[in-house]
């Protein structure tokens, strides 16, 4: 028997780990000596990351590492990945789907993951089109809003949660502000609501959620 550029007696044409006669079999040769299929594949070739077992065909590279094409699926939901590859976390794979669920940030707003054109508010992430006016669900054109209890608000909802709604005009209360029967007034809003005049606390009287000054409130109803 002629092999490896020598002859031999069959018989001592064997496996050069288990000793089994190679005469009529498959052989391997490794550094000048022959091996059964078996003992060279557990020798000599590459390793699978997933089961360790010896991978005898195709090999798939990835993560510096080897891995049966079989055997190299999503850490998560073991699907195996198909035309739009993986992405790695700690040295697992992972599927889109499951890496963005279990690794991205979640949008404030509508707890999505968030994965591009997006702002930080609020001590979190958002996507542009989820940050509005928790109220009225209005977008903030002029980039600024007002934060009650960790959630966006425009002015006008902002200071109707806080109480803070002229009661006169129904626009914001921001600067001077005059506070009767349990609601608030602009000063030039606090008037009688017949004569139309400006209002002095303690000179008022009120009837049916209207402000009237003294004298046209006994004219009208004395």
């Amino acid at each position: 028997l002629t092999a490896l550029g020598k002859t031999w007696h069959p018989e001592h044409f064997t496996c050069a780990h288990c000793g089994r006669e190679l005469d009529k079999g498959p052989f391997f040769e490794q550094g000048g000596r022959a091996f059964c299929e078996e003992d060279y594949h557990q020798a000599f070739s590459p390793r699978c990351a997933y089961c360790a077992g010896p991978i005898r065909e195709k090999v798939l590279t990835a993560l510096e590492q080897t891995w049966h094409p079989e055997h190299f699926f999503c850490a998560h939901c073991g699907k195996v990945f198909g035309d739009e590859g993986f992405l790695e976390r700690n040295g697992k794979p992972y599927c889109h789907q499951d890496f963005l669920a279990m690794f991205a940030p979640k949008c404030q707003g509508c707890e999505r993951p968030v994965t591009d054109n997006y702002l930080s508010a609020l001590q979190g992430v958002w996507h542009t089109e989820c940050f509005v006016c928790t109220e009225c669900l209005t977008g903030f054109s002029s980039g600024s809003f007002f934060e009650l209890e960790g959630r966006p608000y425009c002015e006008l909802h902002f200071h109707q949660r806080q109480g803070t709604i002229c009661h006169g005009c129904g626009h914001p209360v921001t600067g001077r502000c005059i506070t009767a029967a349990g609601r608030r007034y602009h000063p030039e809003h606090f008037i009688c609501s017949y004569c139309m005049r400006r209002l002095q606390k303690g000179t008022f009287s009120e009837r049916g959620d209207k402000m009237y000054c003294q004298p046209c409130h006994d004219k009208l109803f004395l």
